[in-house]
């Protein structure tokens, strides 16, 4: 039997039926597409932007569920502080119509072309100022839910233990239709910056992750620098302005990915190009970082609004211990570089990290029992990525990474299982019950929920 490799996604059994994909633009076509219809392939996954770095959203040999067609935002309550929407709005449209009436999302979120369905049913987290949560997923109140047999469930906040399993539960209790959250008035908040080795982020990496900030880092392991994005509430409210927040997205998310692209195409020598692009990723990131970014608030600090994911980067993501990080830093830049020498692939472009605090509003959270920090390793090279992706798992596994399902690459199915607990027995139970044919679990996430 032929090897299916790094992306190995299990097994199921396979039904004769016509394997598709089906945009439905209202709630009556959404549940057509999971009524038990032998012409619908199953597995059935909803699928928002696509922007997951695994498979958790694909049904090659089933049926892909595309929400994005779903898009309404349906009612802005500004007395009481709500927001109502359809799945499949983009983040980013929901960020800007929301500052049109003075609100925002409670929580600076960057991947503003994800969909709402898709940042609430998998981890979608920012640098939260202080105790403030820093999942989306927590500010939801209600939600509207089509079941795998195709009916239409609602789910609100006086079904605590029943909203929490919904909360990231990532398309396998049912397909999330409608959601209802909380929001807030515009609030303004300072951001300050700083420029330091390794060692000496470590050295403050403690305090920091523990105090009244909010905590956003760039990491460059192979020039041993990071750069730091604190964030503190104003006492008064202050002039904002989208611009500098746009440029500086604009300059580490667009500009270097499509730049380094181009460089590993044209530049045949590795020592050059690395050289290049780690002066111009410092120099991006010194300049809007300390020069262009003075406030925001979490409308601004959100990214730019595009409907698509930056293409060409790779990524994964894992959660570590925030009281442990000062240690796991270093050993993190560490490991970059002995693998690095050892195997000649590097990531091109800097760590991005950010406190994420301690959230047990879902029941599949990974900051559910603690603070912790998360660190997306991200880059544009694909030649030797798996195999630094292997590496990178079994570092993090050493030093007590949680996964995450739509984002992490390679995890062991063993280790998943002991990083979720008896939590992740309990959703399983929950999900046999609500879908007991097993029809909304594909082979990537039957490896571990089956």
């Amino acid at each position: 039997m032929k090897s299916q490799g790094f992306r190995d996604t299990g097994r199921i059994d396979r039904r004769p039926a016509r394997p598709g994909a089906y945009a439905p633009s209202n709630l009556a076509n959404l549940m057509r597409c999971l009524e038990r219809d032998p012409d619908i392939a199953v597995p059935i996954r909803p699928q928002g932007a696509g922007s997951s770095a695994t498979d958790c959203n694909i049904a090659s040999s089933g049926t892909t569920v595309k929400m994005s067609g779903l898009d309404r935002i349906i009612r802005i309550d500004a007395l009481n502080f709500t927001v109502t929407a359809e799945a499949g709005v983009r983040l980013g449209a929901l960020i800007s119509t929301l500052a049109a009436e003075g609100l925002e999302l409670i929580g600076s979120f960057d991947q503003t072309e994800r969909t709402l369905g898709g940042a609430v049913a998998s981890p979608c987290m920012g640098p939260g100022i202080g105790g403030q949560a820093s999942l989306l997923s927590t500010q939801v109140l209600s939600m509207s839910v089509v079941t795998a047999d195709g009916k239409v469930m609602k789910v609100s906040d006086t079904q605590q233990h029943l909203l929490s399993a919904f909360r990231l539960s990532y398309g396998m209790l049912g397909v999330i239709y409608e959601l209802t959250l909380r929001v807030r008035p515009t609030t303004t908040f300072t951001a300050s910056h700083r420029s330091m080795d390794v060692d000496t982020f470590a050295h403050v990496a403690d305090r920091l992750a523990g105090g009244n900030v909010g905590l956003k880092f760039y990491l460059m392991p192979y020039r041993n620098h990071v750069y730091l994005d604190l964030r503190h509430y104003d006492t008064s409210n202050g002039n904002t302005y989208n611009a500098p927040w746009k440029i500086k997205d604009w300059g580490q998310s667009t500009v270097l990915p499509n730049v380094f692209k181009s460089l590993n195409r044209v530049m045949p020598i590795p020592s050059v190009r690395y050289q290049l692009m780690d002066t111009l990723s410092a120099t991006t990131h010194g300049l809007v970082n300390s020069k262009l970014v003075r406030n925001g608030n979490n409308a601004a600090s959100g990214g730019r609004h595009r409907r698509r994911k930056p293409s060409n980067l790779l990524y994964s993501t894992w959660c570590f211990p925030a009281s442990d990080f000062s240690v796991v830093v270093k050993a993190y830049a560490r490991f970059c570089r002995e693998t690095f020498a050892h195997t000649a692939y590097r990531c091109d472009l800097p760590a991005v990290g950010y406190r994420v605090a301690r959230d047990n509003s879902a029941l599949l959270s990974p900051s559910f029992d603690e603070p912790l920090i998360a660190l997306q390793t991200i880059s544009t090279q694909k030649r030797g990525w798996e195999g630094f992706a292997l590496d990178l798992s079994e570092f993090a596994e050493n030093w007590g990474g949680t996964p995450l399902f739509n984002q992490t690459l390679a995890p062991r199915d063993a280790y998943v299982s002991e990083s979720y607990g008896g939590r992740m027995e309990f959703f399983k139970k929950i999900r046999r019950q609500l879908d007991p044919g097993g029809r909304l679990l594909n082979p990537y996430l039957a490896r571990y929920f089956k």
